[in-house]
């Protein structure tokens, strides 16, 4: 035991029924210490702790008014290195006087020894979503993009991970894709920025405006900020998980310094027929030609990392102004971990046969891939068949 890492919990569990989960990711096997460090309270109270779903559990009794902060736990041995947890619920929780409430102490930290210097990682920042990543489409230099088509399928392995935003068409004015916003809320979006900085849409001048030109049946729209500020749109539409989804952007006119974007979407559920989702004019826009830095993301916009998020996507396609389809099989992948700012390493992507994937969250798998690295996938050699006159 040759080093102390302390990872910051700062919880305070409400009930027995409660359990935190605070997990670390030891790179190698071994035996390690642990202690807790509360605040004291003035109740007493016992908590239970093991490591991950192991038998072995301690039982940690806290007095009232304690005078220490430090308690040690026990060992626990680590049988093979990545993503573990300690556990910890309420067991009892003791009034010493009439006149108090019985509750349980504030957990401020985990102190675990580790194994070897500086083998233990966790997350020390103040994010608790998982981290998001992107895939980063590869388009020809000489290409000018009209139209941007993709493909999402969201597996039933995270049907029930909430805040999850799975993003297909991306670019540098806007994006689209699929949401699951609760338990019972799932949507469709389709959103474009205003160029001018601003958290907050109010602040936008008129010059910058994003204006709404049209929408389709039972489309909500609206402004958005505090990441940075435009036009949104959404359509609460019950998607399906296993099911491939198709999304199309489209530039539909250029003029003077404001560009029109429009965006569609095509279920299944009605043979793939095209509806739209809204049409925006962004004005003072920054594309003189067409679409620019096309991507993929997969997000969570909660609190809820521990959760497990991934989605394929596939049939990237661009078409020109003149009509010629482009396939797009490359795409670099980036990802908003980092060793700073947010100290994760449960992501990943990479290509299973025509689909890219990637997935994040969940403290299930560790990254497969680094920043920066490309991926391939196979082709499918034959784009869409889509009448665009007919749109």
């Amino acid at each position: 035991m040759n080093e102390e890492e302390e990872v910051i919990v700062q919880k305070t569990l409400a009930s027995n029924q409660e359990t935190l989960k605070i997990y670390f990711y030891p790179q190698q096997k071994g035996e390690m210490e642990v202690q807790v460090n509360i605040k004291p309270n003035a109740t007493a109270s016992e908590f239970k702790i093991g490591l991950d779903e192991s038998s072995q559990v301690y039982e940690l009794y806290i007095p009232a008014n304690a005078t220490n902060e430090n308690y040690k736990v026990g060992k626990f041995n680590i049988t093979a290195p990545g993503y573990h947890y300690i556990k910890i619920k309420g067991a009892s929780k003791h009034k010493t006087s009439s006149n108090l409430v019985a509750s349980y102490p504030e957990i401020v930290s985990i102190k675990v020894d580790a194994i070897t210097p500086n083998e233990i990682k966790y997350n020390k920042s103040v994010h608790l979503a998982a981290p998001s990543t992107h895939l980063r489409y590869q388009v020809p230099g000489d290409s000018v993009v009209k139209w941007f088509y993709t493909e999402v399928l969201v597996p039933k392995e995270v049907e029930n991970s909430i805040h999850a935003y799975y993003e297909t068409n991306g670019f540098h004015s806007g994006y689209g894709g699929i949401q699951i916003n609760n338990e019972l809320e799932r949507r469709f979006i389709f959103s474009i920025w205003s160029l001018f900085k601003t958290d907050n849409p109010k602040e936008i001048p008129s010059q910058f405006a994003v204006n709404l030109k049209s929408k389709g049946k039972q489309v909500s729209s609206g402004d958005f900020g505090n990441e940075g500020s435009g036009g949104h749109s959404h359509l609460v539409y019950p998607w399906k998980v296993n099911t491939t989804y198709r999304f199309l952007s489209g530039v539909k006119s250029i003029a003077g310094d404001s560009a029109t974007y429009i965006g569609y979407y095509a279920s299944p559920e009605d043979n793939y027929t095209w509806h739209l989702l809204s049409e925006w004019t962004q004005n003072k826009t920054d594309t003189k030609t067409g679409f620019k830095n096309l991507y993929a993301f997969v997000e969570n916009f909660g609190n809820n990392g521990d959760d497990y998020f991934k989605a394929y996507y596939g049939n990237q396609w661009i078409v020109t102004p003149s009509g010629n389809w482009v396939e797009l099989s490359q795409a670099k992948f980036t990802t908003t971990a980092h060793p700073q700012k947010h100290q994760r390493f449960d992501y990943g992507a990479g290509a299973e046969g025509n689909l890219f994937y990637m997935y994040s969250g969940g403290f299930k798998h560790l990254k497969n891939i680094d920043a920066g690295d490309f991926i391939t996938r196979k082709l499918n050699g034959k784009h869409p068949t889509i009448d665009f006159t007919k749109l």
